[in-house]
């Protein structure tokens, strides 16, 4: 007698393949939802370490004494350097956090690198308190200067190379407009660039020409974008 196998008919599976294909599909999802928590968790400790730099700002502020208005308006007067830094490093820290905001809404994952220059550029976040006290404070203008001036280029360069690692790895959804990560990337450097070119000016000259340096910073962006535009336009 002739004996038969136990051979299944072709339109019979045994659900080996749906479920592999259902498992593939969990564990995407789950990558990818552990991926947007993370982003997600990176984007809450800039806000809180934000928060807590300009809150620092605040702290340090000389309160004005005397006993009458007069007396009041000259101590006022006394620590108009120090009320003049805490608003220019108001502005500076609340550029950045608006900058950091406008990219890393559109971001969808992660990875080491980004992590690793986010934490950075925090870093310069942090120290701006501390160079807003120095740059005040008194001694040698030139190092003072410096120091808050170094703190700025190495921001806006980190932040520079966030916008390159974002971009250079996909790490973006597909519903994000390129002209926000390049016109961040071109103001980043610009301001990197007088920030930078500040430094050797406060070393040759007076305090008040090397301020002037950081008051051109907005006709390099405004001439960077122009620039910026033509190109678009002739592509």
């Amino acid at each position: 007698m002739a004996t038969h196998t136990g051979r299944k008919p072709d339109n019979e599976t045994d659900g080996t393949d749906e479920t592999d294909e259902t498992n593939e599909t969990n564990e995407t999802d789950e990558t990818g939802e552990a991926r947007s928590i993370a982003a997600e968790r990176l984007i809450a400790l800039v806000d809180a370490t934000i928060a807590i730099a300009l809150t620092l700002l605040a702290l340090d502020l000389p309160v004005p004494a005397g006993d009458t208005t007069g007396a009041m308006l000259v101590s006022v007067s006394a620590h108009g350097k120090e009320y003049l830094a805490f608003g220019l490093s108001f502005v500076v820290i609340a550029a950045h956090w608006r900058a950091h905001h406008e990219i890393f809404r559109y971001i969808r994952s992660l990875n080491s690198r980004l992590t690793g220059l986010t934490l950075a550029w925090l870093f310069m976040q942090v120290l701006m308190p501390f160079a807003t006290r120095v740059i005040t404070a008194d001694g040698a203008f030139p190092p003072r200067f410096s120091l808050y001036a170094i703190v700025q280029v190495l921001a806006s360069a980190s932040f520079a190379l966030i916008i390159r690692e974002i971009r250079r790895r996909h790490l973006y959804r597909t519903d994000a407009p390129p002209r926000v990560f390049a016109e961040n990337l071109v103001r980043s450097i610009c301001l990197a660039a007088v920030f930078g070119a500040s430094v050797p000016v406060s070393f040759l000259t007076t305090g008040s020409a090397a301020y002037l340096c950081w008051l051109a910073a907005p006709v390099a962006l405004a001439v960077a974008r122009r620039f910026q535009g033509r190109a678009s336009c002739g592509h």
